[in-house]
């Protein structure tokens, strides 16, 4: 203040203390908005407030919500600055334009105006300290025209505090004006937000922040590429705090010029070449590659979860490209290039399941005793589900017998065989296709589920009933081998001994088959990515086939 102006009544708190030599003030709050006009991004905000102040029909409370540094505690202080403004004459009245020049104005931008109260609740959420705001309440603004309460992380409140911040909120004097600002409107009570007009501010768009990043690197005399400036705005999430000091961070880095390829790799974005490869690896099925690459971003420092995110960062990007999403900026030329070749790749399925499968491994990461053995066992299962086919796919080339799994579970079947009369079959099996290839089917199925098998040689079968046959069974069944075989059978029956029928045998089977099929890690880490599928065997009219 110099010696031809004079102090504002009732600013009875010190000037500020003048600037320390060489001590430097960073961009997010050099450059903090002190004019509504220089409030970007919320404009739907801006004329609400602005109608509401030129009608008179201004609330008592005002809750401002919003992801962090889109300017809610800015946007507070502008609101007081604009409730007690009385102009560069001292005449003027509340304004959506503070002047920006009178005592009010400069005390508030200033953080040294009496009646414009900040409090953090973060560090004064208890119910004593809201006590003593109820007590302070009660005295009239020393000089202001309103006494203002600016209560940031205001969600943070213990429940008793809300409780008792109830009714003074509902009914404050006339002369008490309250601002709240929270990042998790969620944790507000109820009974809070009815007694406040609340204003969701808007994440900051890119383009907004990239304008608002170029003027501020013109006012600092720094040569930022456009690119560059895009960036940033990106790696923000649309938090205009958040972007500066990443462009603050980058001037110094840059030593008078930012380049694109500066900020990438500052923002640590170049390392994404190591994920690259371990994508690549990882698709290629090569499971001593993968643990070799993991065990070297392990001796690095690289943490197992930012790894499995940078993972899932990378099939999010090939699944945007194939979608023909636009370009992510905060990629290098290499990186969208890569991502393009990928989508060319890999289809849909195939990556839907990657994400399933590395979203399962991050949080199988994030509570293991050891991480960096949980993001192994995670990589190992991609390695093997990586060739593992589409299910819709799969089940058509089931449906269709082509290309039938060795592995894969099948409902034993009976091929079509028509062997000449002459020869004789090799086993029992061989025998009973035999006569249901003849046409015999009634004889082939009391053969496979109502006997075993004791012994068997061309012409001579010894059988262990396992349900009534009937009296005529032998004789029709030797009549029936000759007929179909050309030979004379000897059929002998006793209670001794014997296999399980081939019914039986099938099933064992199939049990087994299946129960090696479901240990394969292939077959695993499909399970796990649908976790909803089962493995069953169909028998359709023709041959039967095991579906997924």
């Amino acid at each position: 203040m110099t010696d031809d102006e004079s102090p504002g009544l009732g600013l009875d708190l010190p000037e500020a203390p003048p600037p320390v030599p060489g001590a430097y003030r960073v961009l997010a709050r050099k450059y903090r908005p002190q004019s509504f006009g220089e409030l970007i991004g919320q404009n739907a905000m801006v004329t609400t407030l602005g109608n509401a102040i030129a009608s008179g029909r201004i609330a008592h409370a005002f809750l401002l919500t919003g992801v962090r540094g889109v300017g809610k505690t800015s946007t507070a202080r502008l609101v007081a600055k604009a409730l007690n403004c009385i102009g560069p004459d001292g005449t003027g009245g509340p304004t959506i334009e503070p002047c920006g020049v009178c005592d009010p104005c400069r005390a508030i931008t200033e953080g040294r105006f009496i009646d414009v109260l900040e409090i953090d609740a973060a560090s004064h959420n208890g119910v004593d300290d809201v006590r003593e705001m109820i007590e302070s309440v009660r005295y009239s603004a020393v000089s202001a025209r309103f006494k203002i309460y600016i209560i940031d992380e205001v969600h943070m409140m213990t429940k008793p505090a809300f409780n008792a911040l109830l009714k003074t909120l509902e009914e404050p004097p006339e002369h008490v004006k309250f601002l709240m600002a929270t990042t998790e409107v969620a944790k507000v009570p109820v009974t809070i937000l009815s007694r406040c007009q609340r204003f969701d501010l808007k994440r900051i768009s890119a383009e907004s922040l990239t304008d608002l990043f170029a003027k501020v690197s013109a006012a600092e005399g720094v040569e930022v590429e456009p690119e560059a400036l895009a960036v940033i705005a990106r790696a923000a999430e649309g938090s205009a705090r958040d972007g500066l000091s990443i462009l603050d961070q980058a001037i110094a880095h840059g030593e008078g010029k930012v380049t694109a390829a500066e900020v990438r790799d500052m923002l640590g974005l170049a390392d994404r070449g190591r994920v690259r490869r371990l994508f690549a690896v990882l698709l290629e099925g090569d499971a001593a590659a993968t643990l070799a690459q993991l065990d070297e971003a392990h001796a690095l420092g690289l943490d197992p979860a930012a790894l499995m995110r940078g993972l899932m960062e990378t099939v999010h990007a090939v699944t945007r490209a194939k979608a023909g999403a636009p370009e992510d900026l905060l990629q290098s030329a290499e990186e969208r290039e890569a991502a393009a070749q990928s989508a060319g790749k890999l289809g849909w399925a195939v990556l839907h399941r990657l994400w399933q499968l590395l979203l399962k491994g991050l949080q199988d990461v994030t509570v293991a005793p050891d991480p960096q053995e949980a993001a192994t066992m995670a990589l190992l299962r991609l390695v093997h589900a990586a060739d593992l086919p589409d299910p819709a796919a799969l089940m058509a080339r089931l449906a269709t017998g082509d290309g039938m799994s060795a592995t894969a579970p099948a409902a034993r079947a009976s091929a079509p065989r028509q062997a000449p009369a002459s020869r004789l079959p090799e086993n029992f099996l061989a025998l009973v296709e035999q006569l249901e290839d003849a046409g015999r089917m009634r004889l082939g199925i009391q053969l496979r589920d109502h006997v075993g098998l004791v012994s068997y040689a061309p012409g001579e079968l010894v059988l262990r009933p396992l349900r009534p046959l009937g009296p005529d069974f032998a004789r029709e069944l030797s009549a029936e081998a000759k007929e179909t075989t050309g030979t004379d059978w000897e059929i002998r029956f006793t209670d001794a001994g014997g296999e399980p029928s081939l019914h039986e045998q099938t099933r064992m089977a199939e049990d087994r088959e299946r129960a090696a099929v479901l240990e394969e890690p292939a077959m695993k880490a499909l399970l796990a990515a649908f976790p909803d599928a089962t493995l069953e065997t169909l028998t359709t009219k023709g041959p039967a086939h095991a579906r997924l």
